[in-house]
């Protein structure tokens, strides 16, 4: 029998705190994309200052690395911070990720020296030690969310905290806009075309202003209490986990109290012992892999959109730094209200109407038909309107499709010993998917001959392929959620599987 504090929690109605916690959760999510697609036109604005005898662009080597480093703290704070979430608690993790973001961004905007190297070399210190705080969120948002919402909305309430996302890309965009032309007005490039000194302050004012987000809303993150499924199943303190509840739930300690206050003893197997990969084996390789696919084909196409809209719409072309960053950040911005922000709405809409899995196999075959297309497209050279209306559909289909699920169904399938280290895994599969797609893409779009036109159709048939692949994982692996109850995922009795496949 389940708890009572955990059943009541599975039915219980929609409230004012679970609509707080969207915000409060996605602060996290927010402060990811503003730090990651804020970057594109900052690099605009740190060619401009320190390359110019290279044509005033960063060097494709560069930037990759940059990317890369901060790819690769998110992956360690998702192993890390997943881990420490199911070993300490969730809500006592939550803090100190959010200050590790709060620290980073600051740090990004006082990057010291004034050399290249030197203040290269400290924006990418501290841009490692920032989205090391966004990884740790990462399992930490989503696994509070999901243990704090009943059965009927939890796939809605994830996604609308996932959804953040595209707001973050959002603000990031208006915010350097703004910066760019405030700045572009009051300190005008000089009569030789030299870049005003004032544009080295300029990218630091957008960076630093990624961690007011995350600050407004750090101490509604402290006053957050643990959740009842870590407490009661995790720690084992029944009553705790009831008295933590009253107020979320808006119920009297009477409805939630137990007639025994001793949970039953959790299975004794630890993580990655021979029976936890016999009993959520197949559900740890199907959230990672199909993460991983993903993420490939999404941050290759939408973290090189700029180079993209540099080479058919001729954003080179702008005289100043603050111009070029502005253009950059337009595309963004047009790019997120168009579709990204739009594809989370129907997310949102769909999940727990139509299911996890269905709706991220339909993403994965528009996205495969999308990407097939554009490369026929780029084939026959015709790179004007359609070309970019299907490149932006590309975003629309990822976020209402396994944009969006993969993010959701790890934070379900797992017993809530597990969850958080599982999620953090499966994501960390998924940022070695971003590092691969990312980096690829800038190293083939680096050239302008035919050449490079030849490597970018191949490589839109491959993210094609990609996706491809990710749609037969998923129809083979993934198991559906849309529904159920925690209590009856937590259930590991091999004999009592949690639901059948889509499309059965």
């Amino acid at each position: 029998m389940p708890l009572t504090v955990l059943s009541v929690r599975e039915i219980a109605k929609t409230q004012y705190y679970h609509f707080k916690a969207i915000i409060v959760a996605g602060m996290g999510i927010f402060t990811d994309a503003y730090d990651l697609f804020c970057i594109p036109p900052i690099t605009r604005l740190l060619g401009h200052i320190y390359y110019k005898s290279h044509n005033y662009q960063i060097p494709h080597p560069v930037e990759a690395s940059m990317l890369a480093v901060a790819l690769l703290g998110t992956m360690v704070g998702q192993l890390v911070f997943g881990w420490l979430g199911d070993r300490v608690g969730r809500g006592r993790m939550y803090g100190l990720a959010l200050m590790l973001m709060m620290v980073g961004s600051i740090g990004c905007g006082l990057s010291m020296g004034r050399t290249r190297g030197h203040v290269l070399a400290s924006l990418v210190f501290f841009r490692f030690l920032l989205r090391v705080g966004v990884g740790g969120d990462y399992p930490l948002s989503v696994t509070i969310m999901s243990e704090y919402v009943n059965k009927r909305m939890r796939g809605a309430f994830i996604a609308a905290v996932f959804s953040m996302l595209g707001f973050g890309i959002l603000a990031s965009s208006i915010v350097t806009m703004a910066v760019c032309k405030i700045f572009g007005r009051i300190y005008p490039s000089s009569s030789n075309g030299l870049t005003p000194k004032e544009a080295d302050i300029a990218w630091r004012l957008i960076l630093m202003l990624g961690a007011f987000p995350a600050a407004i809303t750090y101490y509604w993150r402290m006053m957050m209490p643990e959740t009842a499924r870590h407490t009661a199943l995790v720690e084992l303190n029944v009553l705790q986990a009831a008295r933590d509840m009253e107020p979320v739930l808006d119920v009297s300690l009477n409805q939630v109290a137990e007639d025994h206050p001793f949970p039953p003893s959790p299975p004794s197997y630890p993580l990655f012992s021979k029976l936890f990969f016999l009993l959520h084996g197949r559900d740890l390789l199907a959230c990672s892999t199909t993460w991983f696919l993903l993420d490939i084909a999404f941050y290759g196409s939408n973290l090189c959109q700029s180079h993209i809209f540099e080479k058919h719409h001729n954003a080179s072309e702008a005289t100043t730094a603050f111009e070029a960053a502005f253009k950059v950040a337009k595309l963004q911005a047009i790019v997120a209200c168009c579709f990204t922000i739009p594809g989370y709405f129907v997310a949102v809409f769909l999940i727990d109407r139509v299911g996890r899995v269905r709706i991220q196999v339909v993403g994965f075959v528009l996205m495969a038909i999308v990407y097939f297309s554009i490369a026929y497209i780029y084939w026959d050279h015709h790179t004007g309107k359609l070309f970019m209306i299907l490149y932006g559909l590309t975003f629309f289909f990822a976020n209402c499709g396994p944009n969006t699920t993969t993010f959701v169904v790890p934070a379900e399938l797992f017993p809530a010993r597990f969850r958080s280290t599982c999620h953090g895994i499966a994501g960390a599969a998924g940022k070695v998917g971003a590092m691969i797609g990312a980096v690829g893409f800038l190293m083939v779009s680096k050239n302008d001959d035919q050449d490079g036109d030849k490597r970018m159709i191949v490589m839109l048939i491959i993210l094609g392929g990609i996706c491809v692949v990710g749609m037969a994982v998923t129809m083979l692996f993934t198991r559906e959620t849309m529904g159920t109850s925690l209590d009856e995922i937590e259930k590991e009795n091999r004999d009592e599987p949690v639901q059948g496949r889509c499309f059965p």
